[in-house]
């Protein structure tokens, strides 16, 4: 993977994915329309990005115009399916050089403020069972019915585990809308969490062509069977990245 290495510097990030016997990947399946979708966060969980790069399909190398905005140790994402092969996740560190001042640990939080909306997060968390998370956004304390289809749902997800950054999994339920289609006031996405602890909650919607990133910070309780832990990459061996 190749990026800026400092703050502010112009440049861009890429990379490729290489297949079984070293070659580039070059044939993707769409899955939330688009063909890979690259998450980039801070270690402390600040400074989200969910971006969709391009694929270059004579070489196999993705690229985007990038830019960093803070000092820090970041974790990128690339999210993506193998044309006939199943969805997986793939994960590199990036440093980025500058002093790096941390944000403290978050305190849970379900309710967030953005572009105007406030957007509630709704729902429990327990290790190791499925749990039915829902959205609610409203605006001036009157629900919000104007959401537009965004990577084939109303809203896109992502889950963190604060520390690792172990990534998750989070699908979004009911019927895929189409072009024109409005929702809302409530999202509802089926996410289980691997471990008991914190999990950050990173949620994007679109209303009037606008695209807003509502974040969380939510416990995720011991069940009474218990979990076992997963490794901090849960889905590395999943593939190998390249540069």
């Amino acid at each position: 993977m190749r990026a800026p290495r400092t703050v502010d510097a112009r440049g861009i990030l890429s990379f490729s994915i290489l297949d079984s016997s070293g070659e580039p990947l070059r044939d993707y399946d769409t899955v939330h329309d688009k063909q890979l979708h690259l998450i980039v966060v801070r270690s402390d969980g600040s400074h989200y990005a969910h971006v969709h790069p391009i694929l270059d399909p004579r070489s196999g190398t993705w690229s985007i115009p990038w830019t960093w905005k803070a000092a820090g140790s970041y974790r990128v994402f690339a999210d993506f399916a193998p044309t006939g092969g199943s969805q997986r996740t793939l994960t590199r560190t990036v440093e980025v050089a500058g002093t790096f001042a941390p944000l403290p640990a978050s305190d849970p939080r379900t309710v967030d403020r953005v572009g105007g909306y406030t957007v509630e997060l709704q729902g429990t968390m327990t290790a190791g069972t499925s749990a039915q998370l829902t959205a609610r956004i409203t605006r001036d304390g009157q629900p919000v019915t104007a959401l537009q289809p965004y990577l084939g749902a109303f809203g896109h997800l992502v889950a963190l585990r604060e520390g690792d950054l172990a990534y998750l999994h989070v699908h979004p339920e009911g019927a895929v809308p189409s072009p024109g289609d409005h929702g809302g006031p409530t999202v509802p996405f089926a996410a289980t969490a691997p471990t008991a602890g914190r999990y950050l909650l990173y949620l994007d919607f679109q209303i009037q062509d606008t695209v807003h990133t509502a974040t969380f910070a939510v416990d995720a309780t011991r069940s009474g069977l218990g979990a076992t832990a997963p490794t901090a990459d849960p889905d590395h061996s999943a593939g190998h990245s390249g540069h």
